[in-house]
Order: C-alpha cells, then structure tokens, then sequence
C-alpha cells in the first residue's frame, strides 16, 4: 500500500491552490467544501478538521484564514494539495508541490490529455516532475475526493454524501455528482468516493487497492470507460474480491460509446470481450446500467451472501410486482425456493387460505404488517429459503411505516440476506427506515432481484476462492 495515497485520505493539512473569494471560481467551491462539507454551508460541523491553507497571490484572507502567494511560503508541513488553476500554470505548480514535500496533489484543472497530444505531453511532464520527488498525482480533469469519515470534501461539487460502507470510483466527474444526489434521496452512504479523471499516475488499482485496507469500506462501486493498466488492474482486482466485493459499470461497449469516451477523457475503451473476461476472471460483478451499478454495490455493502444450496422467496401483497419479480430471476438464472410441506403449513397457520400455496408468496392486498411480519419469519426460518425479498404494493389497507418496522423486526438476527421493494413509495418515511435499518430497499421488484443476484454472485465467488464456508 502506498502511504502517499493513504495520506490523500488522511491529510494531516491541505493546501487549496487557486482557492479563491469570487463566488463562480472552481476555487471558491473547492475551499468552501474543505471548510464547511457542502460549499452552500457555513458552519464546521461537516468540514475537514485539520490545517487548511489557502493559496493565491492575488488574496490576503480567504474565509477569514490567512493566503499564501505560493505553496513554497506555507510555513508548515503541507501533506495533501488540491490544484484548481488554469491549465498553463499547473506545470509550475505541481513542482513547488514537490520542493514542498507534498505527498499526494489532487488535479481538478482540465485541458491535458483529454485535449489531444499536446496536452498529453504536458501530462506526462507533470508526471516526470512529481515522481522526481516521489510525490503523487490524481487527476488532471477530475471532480475530487471525498473521504467521509474524515469529513473531508475536496471536490467543487455542491453536496456532501452520508457516511456509509461503499466507496466508489468515476473516470467521470459528471456521473459523481449525479450519484451523489441520488445517494441522498436513496439514503445510502459512502466511506470514499473519488472521481479519478485522466489516470494520468494513480489509477484504478492504485484506488481498489487502498479501499482494501480501509475499515469502513465493505463494497467498492467502479464506473469505468477504459483502463490505463489493465494487467496491473488483473492482477490487484482478484486479490481485493477475496477480500471484500467489487461492482462495476464499464461503459463503451458499443463502436459509438467507444468514441464517446475517447472525447470526454481521451480514454480508448477497449474490446469489451476481454473486459467481459476479466470480469469473471478477478470476480468483479458486471452492471449494465446506472441503476443495476447501485442496486448491486447496496446489497453487497449492507447484506450477507446466501448459502448456495436452496434458492429465493419472493413475499408480496400484489400478485403482478410478483410476477415481474419472478420474471427478473427467471431471466438472471436466479432460482426460486420450491417451498416444502412443511413450510407452507406454517404459511397456512398465519395467512388466510386464498393465500397463493406457491412462490412468490402472495400473502394478499389486505395483508396487515402482522401478517407480513408472521410470513416473513416462516420463510426465514425455512431450509429451501437462501434470501427473501419482501414486495410491497400501497393498498388502502397497507400501513407502510408500521410495516416497514414489522420487516425488520422480522428479519433481525436472520443471516440470510433480505432486500425490500416499496413499489411506486420512493422517498417515503417507509422507505428511508428500512435503509437506516440496514436493509436495501429498491424502488421496483427488478431492482430487488438484480440485488439478490449480485449477493448469489458474490457467493459462488467465495466458493470459487475457497475462502467462505458455508
């Protein structure tokens, strides 16, 4: 493990070079995160608390701490710094970095490789120069870093994530933000998030690698559009899945997608063939879309893999989200449970008798949070059961808050994996308590079974390792 990117994480001080007073300058953003977390705050209570220097020759005070005209003039030791500067002046910059002892600089400055050769030199020259003094680089063209659990938000975007146990990696700084707002309406959180830009020194494995050494992480969520090092990616990756899991979206699988990513980083996208390979070869869990890239990284982070011998139950109050539910495991090859005799018996004992005696079991639209709780432990307890997902569609009789309480009472102390699906309820009170719980809940019954599949997934990984008995 490399201590400089350890101590981009954990910076003991940061220097903010091109922070800045004017309201529209990347600058002023970046040092507002680092001060308050989200740049629209004014407060410490979510800021990064350790040293913060301010460098700009053009200003004294920035946010009432003082500015230095270089990094050079800093009189202390200045562990992480963070560029936000135009282009021309990058070059001069990361070499003061290095003379500073700097042990790792974030590059938020875009016009480099991205741009065509000439830009791709001068990448390579701030690259020469910061290994010269065995400083590191993230970036250039990137959004920034967010190491939550040391409060610390060296992006310019305009919010601050919740603490969670996924960390996650964007060669897009665009798709970070969109996360990052859809993490706080879906109410899961991060441990690091790190949008990684040109790749032009730290790259993909470089970040895998330490969020395999972080407490906090338990799944790591990639968005990919071309590796630098594949090899050197190969090899990193299959050691961090026998250690914790990994999912990711590669994008470019299409002649036009691979052109697209070309003009947004430079990046050449590659066979998807051989990336599909490696996939399976590292034990990496594919998503296709945005969605399936979350769906899988918070069932992975918050719930155990299933034991591989029995299948999935699937409980509902609405006949067609079963259904569909059905038809998303039958597509995915993710078998359902045969219930046994005895098992339906003791559905029988707690539901009425119109209940469907098969799976997906569908306890009725009139089913009380009791009835939904006394079902849910019955299939729980079940031998041919691996993993449950609990469907709910609102009804007039439905008391979704009361409900949701039932679930994880039900469920508490099972160590069998549980996702929830409140259909067409996103945001509710329902909803954001099952998540605080612990328990994924995804806003359709597809969603919920790509979920259970990355877990049934990451079991038959385990299996394949030799390292998780069941």
């Amino acid at each position: 493990m490399d201590e400089n990117i350890r101590a981009m994480f954990h910076p003991r001080s940061i220097a903010i070079i091109g922070a800045s007073n004017k309201l529209w300058k990347v600058g002023h953003a970046v040092i507002a995160n680092v001060l308050f977390g989200d740049c629209l705050r004014r407060d410490r209570q979510l800021g990064y608390k350790g040293k913060i220097y301010p460098v700009n020759p053009n200003e004294d005070v920035i946010f009432n701490l003082p500015t230095y005209p270089s990094v050079l003039a800093i009189p202390e030791v200045v562990d992480l710094a963070v560029i936000a500067v135009p282009a021309k002046v990058v070059p001069g910059v990361v070499e003061e970095c290095g003379k500073k002892g700097v042990k790792a600089a974030i590059i938020i400055s875009a016009g480099f490789g991205e741009t065509g050769e000439e830009g791709k030199r001068v990448e390579e020259e701030i690259v020469k120069t910061a290994r010269s003094y065995g400083m590191r680089v993230l970036g250039p063209n990137c959004l920034g870093i967010y190491s939550l659990y040391e409060d610390l938000n060296t992006t310019f975007a305009r919010a601050m994530p919740a603490r969670g146990p996924i960390s996650f990696i964007s060669q897009s700084g665009a798709f970070c933000a969109s996360v990052i707002q859809y993490s706080l309406e879906e109410h899961f959180g991060f441990s690091n998030f790190v949008s990684i830009g040109n790749k032009s020194d730290i790259d993909d494995a470089d970040i895998i690698e330490y969020y395999a050494t972080d407490e906090h992480t338990k799944c790591v969520a990639m968005y990919i559009e071309a590796l630098k090092d594949a090899r050197k990616f190969l090899k990193v990756a299959r050691e961090v899945c026998k250690k914790i899991p990994i999912v990711a979206l590669k994008s470019g699988r299409t002649e036009i997608g691979r052109n697209a990513a070309k003009s947004h980083t430079g990046s050449i996208a590659g066979n998807d063939i051989a990336y599909e390979a490696m996939f399976r070869q590292t034990g990496i869990y594919r998503a296709r879309t945005m969605s399936e890239l979350f769906d899988a990284a918070r069932a992975l982070a918050y719930q155990p893999p299933p034991s591989l011998e029995g299948g999935i139950a699937v409980v509902t109050n609405s006949g067609g989200p079963g259904v569909v539910a059905t038809d998303a495991a039958s597509d995915l090859g993710l078998p359902l449970a045969k219930l046994s005799d005895r098992t339906i018996n003791e559905l029988n004992r707690v539901c009425p008798p119109e209940w469907s005696h098969r799976n997906p079991v569908d306890i009725l639209g009139d089913a009380s949070p009791d009835r939904y709780a006394d079902s849910i432990r019955v299939l729980l307890e079940a031998k041919e059961v691996s993993g449950l997902i609990v469907i709910t569609a609102p009804q007039a009789m439905t008391d979704p808050e009361t409900l949701a309480k039932r679930i994880v009472e039900a469920a508490k102390g099972t160590s069998k994996p549980v996702i929830a699906s409140f259909v067409g309820m996103i945001s509710s009170p329902a909803e954001n308590y099952v998540e605080s719980q612990g328990i994924p809940e995804m806003s359709f019954p597809e969603d919920a079974v790509f979920g259970m599949h990355a877990l049934v997934h990451r079991a038959r990984i385990l299996r394949r390792e030799e390292i998780w008995q069941e």
